[in-house]
């Protein structure tokens, strides 16, 4: 097994707004029906952010709900990474907004943009950070608002997604029996056109062209990513387990990105490993982006899945395309 990377995870927490919104819901909006919806991602529901509420609103409270469970201060963060596709505007980034909001006055931070995969990422960043021994805690947050870049004449797309938040805290460790042991990150750049918000950036400015062709939505060849994605996940976990030594039979639990039940059930039947070792929360979130690894996290604590010292694996594929997994040993 590859040698500790020094960091821990010590704390996770979730955030997600209080309004549920079912397929039948989305039935009376789009020409959709609820077994299409279930037959072909595995949601039931999703929730959906009220008008006016940023990436940086969710993520806030995610945060603060950490903070209270540590008994932690604001000013005893270093840094602050946000795991985003939804920023709250192109600058300054939603880390600088978090901050500000969490009054967390001796961090610095940035926001990093990797789709769903961008939590893992993140993730593996801070943990740098902390192993360097420059930093204590590091506070990575996934928060997206996934319906403010949704178009909800697009069928297809639209009854994917869901808004949420939530945050790891990061530390030292200075045992091998927690922490994160290994990482392996890639990116297929060739895919990006599958997956991708075409305006708002510099290729495309905001203008009354790019808003009268819909340019502002995510635009998705949903047999293509689907694809991609279904192989990758499956590879990286499996990749993960073979370069440290490990079989399935090791691990405690996989945390799989939340993207469609088919890509998770595919990765567990290549894994060889049975429901009570995968988390699955698709069914009530949906696709929350940056959010969907952390909630998974919080579900695992919340639902008494995860004991310290546990195996965990992290896995996830997204946008860009990018694709990550992070193996560790559960720390609390």
């Amino acid at each position: 097994m590859s040698k500790p990377i020094a960091a821990k995870v010590t704390g996770a927490a979730g955030y997600v707004p209080s309004r549920v919104v079912t397929n039948a819901d989305l039935e009376k909006i789009v020409d959709t029906t609820d077994e299409w919806i279930r037959t072909r991602s595995g949601i039931r529901e999703r929730r959906y952010a009220e008008p006016g509420v940023a990436s940086s609103d969710l993520g806030t409270e995610a945060a603060r709900k950490l903070l209270a469970m540590k008994n932690l201060s604001a000013d005893g963060i270093d840094m602050i990474i946000v795991a985003t596709v939804t920023p709250d505007m192109l600058f300054p980034a939603t880390a600088c907004l978090i901050q500000d909001k969490l009054g967390a006055k001796k961090a610095w931070g940035f926001d990093l943009s990797a789709a769903c995969a961008g939590f893992a990422y993140a993730m593996t960043v801070g943990a740098q950070f902390v192993a360097a021994g420059s930093h204590n805690k590091v506070l990575v947050i996934g928060s997206d608002v996934m319906t403010s870049i949704i178009d909800f004449k697009d069928r297809a797309t639209c009854v994917l997604f869901g808004d949420g938040a939530g945050a790891v805290l990061l530390e030292r460790s200075t045992s091998d029996s927690e922490g994160i042991l290994d990482f392996a990150h890639d990116i297929d750049g060739s895919g990006g056109p599958n997956l991708y918000m075409p305006a708002g950036g510099s290729l495309h400015p905001a203008s009354q062209e790019t808003v009268s062709k819909r340019m502002h939505y995510v635009h998705q060849e949903g047999q293509q990513v689907f694809k991609y994605a279904v192989r990758r996940q499956a590879e990286l976990a499996c990749q993960m387990l073979e370069r440290n030594g490990l079989t399935s039979r090791d691990l405690a639990l996989v945390v799989p990105h939340q993207a469609n039940l088919r890509i998770i059930r595919a990765m567990q039947e290549r894994l060889g490993i049975d429901d009570s070792k995968v988390i699955v929360n698709i069914d009530r979130y949906g696709n929350t982006t940056g959010a969907t690894i952390p909630l998974g996290l919080v579900d695992a604590v919340e639902q008494k899945r995860l004991r310290k010292g546990d195996l965990v694996l992290i896995v996830a594929v997204g946008a860009g395309y990018t694709a990550g997994s992070i193996l560790m040993r559960w720390a609390y």
